[in-house]
């Protein structure tokens, strides 16, 4: 009775066996498809982000230009303002002439009637004399009493005609003084209206020119809405793309863990099968040269794609020249700006930057934009040479030669290349040689 029992049991488990082997669960996806569309999937991710790395480049580059514009406005409002000013000076000038000059006219009057005044009574004086004719002044000669006397009568004839012609003189000379001055204002208030004149026309030229700047200002901010419409657009997109390539890494590893959990219950089945088979055989054989089989896994174990997240670290600085130290900032490019900072991997400023690149060759430089000012020695931009830092008003860059720099630029663009004459250069300072 124990036999057939035996064998019941070793048929049934033989049965089950053979059912778990013909009947394996059915996916809709095979880990192989799921591997190539990962793959696709990752490609296209690829193409994404890398469009929209062109985006945030492009983006930066508008934003540059705009600032850059900005600057352009903000000095022509300047000398606008200034002009205007000027105009406004100008206009009280030219009215300040014209009262000086409505009074050298009014002066100019004075004097001719003065003139006219003297030159009248002078005249009538001479035609009393000439009426009278010489008993007159032979009159006014014999009624001296004495000869002194005469010569006084005849000494005060003369000084009446030499007062006379004296005052005739000093009045057309005040008149002639008067008319000179009055000429010179009106050329001056002549000279002040075409400067007038110049000065309109120069603030229209401003206005005209600033309007058009500002037109280009809002296209710019026509074409930055668009670029971040873009950006915002292939970040949803890499976003969605992140979450399908986690879908597949889930329903892969749901696959590697039902398949893991059937070759367990198949050892199992196995397991017992060999027992029992023992079981019925007597145990003739030795119990423990049972199966040596482990419950080992299978090779294809989870290969989610998931990545552990290291810290990022700094590599360690090759070399020693001047190209040496350039090439080495240039592996930080993409790290992030921030306020303050000096860390090559989370984040520094302008100023950090240099600092930190240079510590990690051995260089104790200030720590400000200002103060690297006066760090080693000075060269002309025509001898600048990789390594050198380039100087600007309120910031500083490495040179990469060719008219190339890197640099921390803002917080929005981070450490980045660009141009060494994107802005006006104050120094040009070499640390190395």
């Amino acid at each position: 009775m124990r036999k057939k029992w035996t064998g019941l049991t070793a048929f049934f488990l033989a049965f089950l066996l053979a059912f778990l082997l013909a009947f394996q669960p059915v996916y809709a996806k095979t880990r192989e498809q799921i591997q190539q569309e990962r793959e696709e999937k990752k490609q296209e991710q690829q193409s994404t982000q890398s469009k929209y790395n062109e985006t945030q480049g492009k983006l930066s580059d508008l934003q540059e230009e705009q600032d850059v514009l900005q600057e352009e406005i903000d000095e022509l409002d300047a000398q606008l303002v200034e002009v205007i000013a000027s105009v406004g000076l100008m206009e009280e000038q030219i009215e300040d002439t014209q009262e000086q000059i409505v009074q050298a006219q009014e002066d100019y009057d004075a004097a001719k009637a003065q003139e006219e005044a003297q030159y009248q009574a002078m005249k009538a004086r001479l035609r009393y004399l000439y009426e009278k004719g010489d008993t007159s002044y032979m009159e006014l000669l014999t009624k001296a009493s004495n000869w002194s006397d005469m010569l006084n009568q005849a000494e005060y004839i003369e000084k009446l005609h030499e007062y006379d012609q004296k005052m005739l003189n000093a009045y057309i000379a005040i008149k002639e003084e008067v008319e000179v001055k009055k000429n010179q204002l009106e050329d001056k208030k002549s000279e002040l209206e075409s400067q007038r004149y110049e000065l309109k026309q120069e603030e229209a030229a401003m206005e005209e020119m600033l309007e058009e700047k500002k037109a280009v200002s809002a296209d710019y901010d026509t074409q930055i809405a668009k670029v971040r419409q873009e950006a915002a657009a292939y970040k949803a997109q890499i976003k969605q793309q992140n979450a399908e390539l986690k879908q597949l890494d889930e329903e892969e590893n749901a696959i590697i863990k039902a398949e893991e959990e059937r070759r367990k219950k198949e050892e199992e089945a196995r397991k017992k099968q060999e027992e029992e088979a023992k079981k019925a055989q007597g145990g003739q054989q030795d119990s423990s040269s049972s199966t040596s089989s482990s419950a080992s896994s299978s090779g294809s174990s989870s290969g989610s794609g998931s990545s552990g997240g290291g810290s990022k670290t700094v590599p360690p600085a090759t070399g020693s020249t001047g190209t040496d130290i350039a090439q080495y900032a240039c592996q930080f490019v993409g790290n992030p700006y921030v306020l303050g900072g000096t860390s090559l991997t989370d984040g520094a400023d302008c100023s950090g930057f240099i600092w930190a690149v240079y510590k990690q060759y051995g260089y104790s430089l200030p720590r400000t934009s200002t103060a690297q000012r006066s760090a080693g020695r000075e060269v002309s931009y025509g001898e600048a040479q990789p390594g050198d830092i380039i100087c600007y008003a309120g910031h500083v860059a490495l040179y990469l030669g060719g008219g190339r720099i890197v640099h921390a630029s803002t917080a929005r663009t981070g450490i980045k290349y660009g141009y060494a004459t994107y802005r006006p250069i104050l120094t040009v300072r070499r640390i190395v040689g």
